[in-house]
C-alpha cells in the first residue's frame, strides 16, 4: 500500500510541469480536455473487453455517483490548470493540495463525523498561510516584511490563480468523497469505476473547451505529446492509484498522501522551470501543509478508533 501511494505522489508531481510545458502553446481548457479524453481512449479497451458486463450492470445510483465524481473531476481541472497561466507552480500546487483539510471540515456534514479540535487548529494555520501565499505577489523580505497596496494585491493575477487552485481544491474534495463512498462499497471496480468518472469529466471538459470558442487542433506535435505525458502518468497512474486506494482506506487518509505533490512540483519547477519560491511562499506554504496534516491526522486517528471500536463489537 505504501509503495503505491508512493509511486501516485511521484506520478501526480509531474502534472504541473506537463502542463507548464503544453501552456506554452495550447490553452488551459484544452489540455485539461485532452488530457481526460486520451487517459479515457487509453482505458477504453480494457473496459470494454474485460469489463463490458459491469459497466452495463451498473445500478442508477452508482451511475448518479460516478457522473457526479466526473464533473467534480472536470471542474477540478478546469480551475487548476488554469491557475497555472497566473500564479507560479508552488504556489498552485499548495494551494489545491488544501483538499486534504476541506475533506476533514466536510465530514461532520456528508458523513456524520465529528470535526475535532486539531481540525479546526489546522484550518486557521492553513488560511493564515494561504494569505501570505496570496499577497506574496504584493509583498517581499526586505529588511522586514513590506507590502505594496493591499487593493492592488487582491487585483493581482496571483492572487486570482491562486483562487482558481483553491477552487480545484474543494472540487477535488467532492471528487475523493464521492469516490471513497462509492469504491468503499465494493459494487464497482476499479477500472469502470476511473473509466466511468474519466469519461464524465472529458466530455464535460470539451463541452466548456468548444463553449469558451477554443478548439483542440492545430498544436504543434511537441504539445500532445506533453499533454499524452500528462494522461499517461498523473492521471492513469497517479489518481488511478488514489482512485485503487479508496477502496481500501477513508478519503482522508488518502487525500494526507496528496501533500507530498507540492514538494514534489517544486522541486522539479526550481531545476526545470527556473521557479525559486519567495521566503514568504516558503512560510505560507509550510503553515499551509501543517495546517492540513494537523486536520487530517485528526480524522484519521479518530477513523483508527472507530475501526478497534468496530473489530471489538464483532468480536464480542
Amino acid at each position: 500500500m505504501a509503495a503505491a501511494l508512493l509511486t501516485a505522489i511521484l506520478a501526480v508531481s509531474t502534472a504541473s510541469i506537463f502542463i507548464r510545458f503544453a501552456q506554452a502553446e495550447a490553452p488551459s481548457l484544452v489540455i485539461a480536455a485532452l488530457r481526460l479524453t486520451f487517459a479515457t481512449l487509453l482505458l477504453a479497451p480494457i473496459a470494454w473487453t474485460r469489463y463490458r458486463l459491469q459497466l452495463k450492470s451498473l445500478k442508477r445510483s452508482e451511475l448518479t455517483l460516478g457522473v457526479a465524481a466526473g464533473l467534480f473531476l472536470a471542474a477540478h481541472f478546469a480551475t487548476w490548470i488554469s491557475s497555472l497561466e497566473y500564479t507560479t507552480v508552488a504556489s498552485s500546487v499548495v494551494f489545491v493540495s488544501t483538499g486534504p483539510l476541506w475533506v476533514a471540515l466536510l465530514s461532520p456534514l456528508l458523513l456524520n463525523e465529528r470535526l475535532r479540535r486539531a481540525a479546526i487548529i489546522g484550518l486557521v494555520i492553513a488560511l493564515l498561510g494561504g494569505t501570505m501565499i496570496g499577497l506574496s505577489e504584493a509583498c517581499a523580505w526586505d529588511n522586514g516584511l513590506q507590502c505594496s497596496d493591499a487593493v492592488q494585491a487582491l487585483q493581482g493575477r496571483a492572487m486570482w490563480g491562486n483562487f482558481l487552485a483553491l477552487i480545484g481544491a474543494w472540487t477535488v474534495s467532492g471528487y475523493l468523497i464521492i469516490g471513497r463512498k462509492l469504491r468503499a462499497a465494493r459494487s464497482v471496480s476499479l477500472i469502470p469505476y476511473i473509466f466511468l468518472v474519466y469519461g464524465i469529466a472529458a466530455i464535460a471538459l470539451i463541452v466548456i473547451m468548444f463553449a469558451a470558442g477554443q478548439s483542440p487542433l492545430g498544436y504543434p506535435l511537441q504539445t500532445y505529446g506533453w499533454i499524452f505525458l500528462l494522461a499517461a502518468f498523473p492521471q492513469l497512474i497517479g489518481h488511478s492509484t488514489y482512485n485503487w486506494a479508496l477502496r481500501y482506506l477513508p478519503a482522508s487518509l488518502v487525500a494526507v498522501t496528496t501533500l507530498g505533490e507540492p514538494i514534489g512540483s517544486a522541486i522539479l519547477a526550481f531545476f526545470l522551470l527556473k521557479e525559486t519560491p519567495t521566503v514568504i511562499v516558503v512560510s505560507g506554504g509550510i503553515l499551509i501543509l501543517t495546517g492540513i496534516y494537523l486536520a487530517s491526522r485528526s480524522e484519521s486517528r479518530e477513523e483508527r478508533t472507530e475501526n478497534r471500536e468496530q473489530r471489538a463489537e464483532n468480536r464480542e
